[in-house]
């Protein structure tokens, strides 16, 4: 391990160097790629130079003690000893979790789909409710939201949501909540006082660049130009500004009149399709992956769940790491902080434990 560490540390003043150089910094799409890896094992090197400099006050500590005469120099190095071994049992713990594999995609943007699942209405407002926590969530992190496509639903509720969130490590943070979110409470129009469960599904996915999916646009795709239908003005009726993009050799098909531009429309629905295909190959590659994560999005039906929003008890829970929250109108507030730390943790320790097979 200590010899990889080295190599890593080597590696890293190499990287800051590099930085640094006007050729670099004349192409900063290169010089992001570069910055990119240097600040992902910055923490490491940190950490390694933190757990040697604590080695090295052990053995310089002892070496004082031989010579040390006065009782009060003794347990002045004895306790500095005692500190530093004990701050190698923790950095050594979390150099051995920062060794650990990172997502190559954990730096990017990502889109967010969210679905209202089973419950009618009730499941709608669910599904606004979750748009608005992811939301006041990113705007805590610093975060910014870029709705790409809304279709609002019954009373105030949302059919689905597509929404870009851009920020240094969104996908880090927010992959986990991909999944069936079901939400168990008395809904306002309920007069027995019964307790309903709705669901509403949640995909995310990492912002697809052109280097992960290859179209063709000559021979590949088919695009359409239509008028909206539909609430937005008088551009709805006159103009051809909606737009229909079909992939080909998929048959995905994507379609968008948010916009009353044409070019908008078609700028947005080549987005969502490159998303599209690049959720088709990241499944690909997690059906060779026996230990990667299963498909995002499930049926929607609602014993298909990953976390429960239980309204007469105030709790949310998260069923594949067991944890249990007792503040959820904070946690529907985008206090969600918590409870993703606590699957960041799991998702790191079981693949320590693969990494460790």
């Amino acid at each position: 391990m200590f010899e990889k560490l080295e190599l890593t540390k080597e590696k890293y003043y190499q990287l800051e160097k590099k930085l640094a150089t006007p050729e670099l910094l004349a192409n900063m799409d290169v010089w992001q790629k570069v910055n990119r890896e240097y600040v992902d094992i910055k923490p490491l090197v940190e950490a390694y130079e933190e757990y040697r400099k604590n080695e090295n006050l052990i053995e310089e500590n002892k070496e004082m003690l031989k010579m040390a005469d006065e009782q009060e120099m003794k347990d002045l190095l004895n306790e500095e000893i005692v500190e530093a071994k004990e701050n190698l049992v923790n950095l050594e713990e979390k150099i051995t979790f920062l060794l650990v594999p990172k997502d190559p995609n954990d730096y990017k943007n990502v889109y967010v789909e969210i679905r209202s699942g089973a419950g009618g209405d009730e499941a709608g407002l669910f599904a606004g409710e979750l748009y608005r926590m992811y939301q006041m969530y990113s705007n805590k992190q610093g975060y910014k939201i870029e709705v790409v496509s809304l279709s609002e639903q019954g009373i105030g509720g949302i059919k689905e949501v597509i929404f870009m969130v851009k920020g240094e490590g969104a996908y880090s943070k927010l992959k986990y909540e991909s999944g069936v979110h079901r939400v168990q409470r008395v809904p306002q129009t309920e007069t027995s006082g019964r307790i309903h469960t709705s669901t509403a599904t949640v995909a995310v996915l990492p912002e697809a660049e052109k280097v992960d999916v290859e179209i063709n646009e000559a021979t590949e795709l088919r695009i359409d130009y239509f008028r909206s239908s539909g609430a937005g003005g008088q551009h709805v009726n006159t103009t051809d500004s909606a737009v229909r993009i079909t992939h080909i050799p998929s048959g995905i098909v994507v379609s968008m009149q948010d916009e009353k531009s044409q070019h908008k429309n078609r700028d947005k629905a080549m987005k969502i399709l490159y998303q599209k295909l690049y959720e088709h190959k990241l499944e690909e590659q997690q059906k060779e992956l026996s230990e990667d994560r299963k498909s995002q999005v499930g049926t929607g039906d609602r014993s298909e769940k990953i976390r429960t929003y239980n309204f007469p008890q105030g709790r949310v829970t998260d069923h594949r790491i067991n944890k249990t929250i007792y503040q959820l109108d904070a946690f529907l507030d985008g206090n969600i902080e918590e409870m993703i730390d606590a699957l960041i943790l799991e998702d790191q320790t079981k693949k320590l434990a693969l990494s460790q097979q």
